[in-house]
């Protein structure tokens, strides 16, 4: 299967020797942790809307506030956890501890039983440890990669991770049907493979070692001053300009559910057609951004769904605007996901990669918070229909600054520093 080596055009050396389009074991083996941990992640993340809403009983708003809260609980500690991994200069350690945080918190599921509150509580503890790994994870992919196959390298770690996110659902829903209510399997098993993960981190992922006495530059206000640069400035911006615009993925899932006319039951099983898709597309994706440029593929994946939204909003139901949503929806994830960190990456200082690259994220993520928690609010007071339509009004507005203005900036392979400050020349 193709995960070891991308066969893409890559243009060539100074020498005229054709650049190795190979990616890194890194990437390979950080692919595999990702693997096991959204499996992991997943078992229980699927699972979630259908017991909130037809188990619990709970409100539009309080899957709104339960699904911001798993989508922006990683925001701040995506700072800290690029700073720290800058200023150690040991990502990898940072990012263990991220990975090491998700698997605890599955064992505090069973512990809280039906609480609202227990359940948030269990939820932001996973967040917490996504956001503590997630810029230290994609430093060691930009670290261990070649600038013209960031791309590539990024799609390749997204498809593994989207084999994880289709492996949990189905494996949540096989235990469930196995074993009927003791749902307390689902997280003991959630809580193993979440392990496995980690223990592949720990053994196979190799970290690049830094230039002695570089990290003395590394402190907090030097992150920040990532931002007086006007390609971290825009895409953070732009981001959490589209953020705001975006809904919940768990609204989506069941506004599909309910125009195809499906049972609840069926609700867990739907992300599997998003991740499908995304799994399918991720690398061609990344493949297409290193050729034509990220910012262009990133922006169309938005375009993308606005189209899921605008079929969500209209009249026509049944199982064809279901697939035709769900195949919009994967593939907005594999135009974004990991497109956005690869364009961004070669035009950060080196020292300061897992810094930048947190500050875009949190500002994405918690955008999508307040995105998600806005619709959820306004779900509650009119309805799903009407409310996607106006979702998909706002996405497309929020999209004209973003292709009226790109972030701009030098391209990697022009990009000079200043030996002093070792940060990009303006």
């Amino acid at each position: 299967m193709y995960l070891s080596t991308v066969r893409a055009a890559t243009p060539s050396s100074p020498a005229g020797r054709p650049r190795s389009a190979r990616v890194p074991g890194t990437v390979i083996a950080l692919g595999l942790v990702s693997l096991f941990t959204d499996v992991s992640a997943e078992m229980v993340a699927a699972f979630l809307p259908m017991y909130l809403l037809y188990g619990l009983g709970a409100s539009y708003l309080h899957l709104g506030l339960l699904d911001g809260l798993y989508t922006g609980a990683s925001a701040l500690l995506r700072l800290a956890g690029g700073h720290l991994a800058d200023r150690s200069a040991r990502p990898k350690a940072v990012a263990m501890t991220g990975y090491g945080l998700s698997a605890a918190s599955k064992l505090l599921f069973p512990l809280v039983g039906g609480a609202l509150g227990g359940i948030g509580a269990a939820v932001a503890v996973d967040r917490a440890g996504k956001g503590l790994r997630a810029a230290p994870r994609d430093a060691l992919i930009t670290a261990a990669t070649p600038s013209h196959l960031l791309g590539a390298a990024f799609g390749v770690h997204r498809a593994l991770d989207t084999t994880g996110a289709l492996l949990g659902p189905v494996a949540a829903f096989a235990l469930v049907a196995v074993i009927g209510e003791a749902y307390d399997a689902v997280f003991v098993t959630s809580f193993c493979l979440a392990m496995i993960g980690l223990m592949i981190l720990v053994f196979f992922v190799q970290e690049r070692q830094v230039t002695p006495g570089s990290t003395a530059r590394v402190d907090i206000r030097a992150g920040w001053r990532l931002l007086a640069s006007r390609p971290l400035r825009r895409v953070t911006l732009y981001a959490a300009l589209l953020g705001l615009a975006t809904a919940g993925d768990a609204f989506l899932f069941v506004a599909v559910q309910r125009q195809a006319g499906l049972g609840p039951g069926a609700l867990p099983l739907l992300p599997l057609g998003t991740c499908l898709v995304f799994l399918a597309a991720a690398i061609p994706a990344g493949r297409l951004a290193d050729r034509i440029g990220g910012w262009k593929v990133f922006l169309t994946g938005h375009i993308l769904l606005a189209a899921a939204y605008s079929l969500l909003a209209g009249a026509a139901g049944g199982p064809v605007t279901a697939l035709c949503v769900l195949l919009l929806h994967g593939l907005f994830y594999a135009a974004t996901d990991g497109v956005l960190m690869a364009y961004l990456a070669p035009r950060l200082p080196k020292h300061l990669h897992a810094s930048g690259l947190a500050i875009a994220q949190t500002g994405q993520a918690a955008a999508r918070t307040g995105g998600t928690i806005g619709f959820g609010a306004l779900a509650g007071g009119w309805d799903l229909r009407a409310s996607f339509a106006i979702f998909a009004l706002l996405l497309l507005t929020a999209l004209f600054p973003a292709l009226a203005f790109p972030p701009g900036g030098a391209r990697p392979s022009r990009v000079k520093e200043n030996p002093a400050r070792k940060e990009p020349m303006p």
